[in-house]
C-alpha cells in the first residue's frame, strides 16, 4: 500500500480509502466488518463515512447505520488507533422529507449536535477528519448546472461560522482535523482564507466526485490542491460503476447501485454511454480489467490524495484495492486523454 500526506497535517493516509455508504441498506453489519477486517490487512488505514449514510437509498430509518457498524467494529477489534477515520456533517437537505435533524445547516447548533451523535454511533471520542458534506449555500453540485444554483438563500450560513464552530470542535478534541466535500473554487479559497486571517483550522483535504467521466476537478480545484496542499479525496472513482461496463447495453442488474439508488440520476446522461464504452474498451485493449484502469487513472493524478472505493461483495474490495499496483502505460493514458479530448466530462 503506498501512503500520502494528508493536506499539511502529520497524518499519513493510504491511497486506497475504503468507502462505506452502502453499509446498512446493500450491506450487513457482518459483511461490513468483513470489509474493514479485509482492508485492513492489506495497509488500508482511512475509512470514510458520514452522519447520513446510507445513501442507496437515503432514509430516515436506516440513516446512522454505517456509523454504527464502523463503532461495534471499533468496540470489537480494539484497532481505533491503527486507522485514519474521516466523517462529515451533512448540509442542507435537498428534499427535507430525508433530513436527519429538524432544520440540517452548518451552524454551531447543528454542527455541534452532529458531532455528539457521531461520536456515539463511532463509540469513539474523536475523529480524524471532520468534513462539510456538502455547503450551506447554494452551489452547482450532484451533477446541477447553471447559474440558477447560486441563488442565494437569506438564511444562508456564512462560512465563518461554520468553520469558527470547527475550531471549537478542535479546541475540545472532538476533531483533529477538517476537511470540505461537494466544494467550490470560490469555497475552498475562503474557507482558506479565514484560516490564514483568523488562525481558523485550515481545511486538509477537499473530497469531491472524480473519474474518467467527470474531471471538472481539474478545471480551478486542482490549482488549490497543488500550491495550497489542499488533496483531493477522489469519492464516485468508477462513475457509480458505469466504469466498469456492467452497464452497457442499459442492462441494470437487480441489486446493483443503478437499481437500489435510482434517485442519483448524476450519471443519466446521452454522453455517460458513449464514453463509458470507449474506457472499457481501451481497458480490454491492454488487457486490463476496466475498473482497475478507471481507479489507477485517479490515483496517479498529482492533486489527489487517496482513492474513495466502495464495494457491496469481497470480491469486488479485493480488485479495487489491487488497482494500486497498477502503473498504467504511456499509450493507456495517451488513449484516455484522446477520449476525453473527443467526449470532455460528459457527466459533471
Amino acid at each position: 500500500m503506498e501512503y500520502r500526506t494528508l493536506g499539511r497535517t502529520d497524518l499519513w493516509v493510504s491511497l486506497i480509502c475504503l468507502g462505506t455508504m452502502t453499509w446498512g441498506s446493500q450491506n450487513s453489519e457482518a459483511e461490513a466488518h468483513a470489509q474493514l477486517d479485509y482492508a485492513i490487512g492489506q495497509g488500508v488505514n482511512f475509512i470514510d463515512t458520514a452522519e447520513m449514510y446510507p445513501v442507496t437509498p437515503v432514509s430516515r430509518e436506516t440513516q446512522g447505520l454505517t456509523e454504527a457498524y464502523i463503532g461495534s467494529w471499533i468496540a470489537g477489534r480494539k484497532k481505533r488507533d491503527d486507522i485514519i477515520l474521516a466523517t462529515k456533517v451533512a448540509g442542507p437537505a435537498r428534499d427535507p422529507s430525508r433530513g436527519i435533524r429538524t432544520a440540517d445547516r452548518l451552524d454551531r447548533r447543528n454542527i455541534e449536535q452532529a458531532i455528539d451523535d457521531s461520536l456515539r454511533r463511532l463509540q469513539t471520542d474523536y475523529i480524524d477528519l471532520y468534513q462539510v458534506h456538502w455547503p450551506d449555500r447554494p452551489v452547482p453540485s450532484f451533477g446541477v448546472r447553471g447559474l440558477s444554483a447560486l441563488a442565494d438563500r437569506p438564511d444562508t450560513v456564512p462560512i465563518e461560522e461554520t468553520l469558527d464552530a470547527l475550531a471549537d470542535l478542535v479546541k475540545a478534541g472532538k476533531i483533529r482535523h477538517v476537511g470540505v466535500s461537494n466544494e467550490t473554487p470560490w469555497g475552498v479559497s475562503e474557507y482558506l482564507r479565514l484560516a490564514r486571517d483568523q488562525g481558523l483550522p485550515r481545511i486538509a483535504s477537499i473530497q469531491n466526485a472524480y473519474n474518467l467521466l467527470n474531471r471538472v476537478f481539474e478545471i480551478g480545484l486542482s490549482e488549490f490542491a497543488l500550491r495550497e496542499d489542499v488533496g483531493l479525496l477522489a469519492y464516485s472513482p468508477l462513475a457509480g460503476g458505469n466504469l466498469t461496463g456492467k452497464y452497457l447495453g442499459g442492462v441494470i442488474a437487480p441489486g446493483t447501485r443503478r437499481d437500489v439508488a435510482r434517485q442519483f440520476v448524476r450519471y443519466d446522461l446521452p454522453g455517460q454511454a458513449p464514453a463509458a464504452a470507449r474506457y472499457v474498451a481501451i481497458a480490454h485493449a491492454h488487457g486490463l480489467d476496466p475498473a482497475q484502469l478507471a481507479l489507477a487513472y485517479v490515483k496517479s493524478r498529482p492533486f489527489v490524495t487517496a482513492t474513495i472505493i466502495g464495494a457491496t461483495s469481497l470480491d469486488q474490495l479485493r480488485a479495487d484495492i489491487d488497482s494500486v499496483n497498477l502503473t498504467l502505460s504511456a499509450d493507456a493514458i495517451a488513449a484516455i486523454e484522446a477520449v476525453h479530448r473527443d467526449l470532455p466530462d460528459p457527466c459533471p
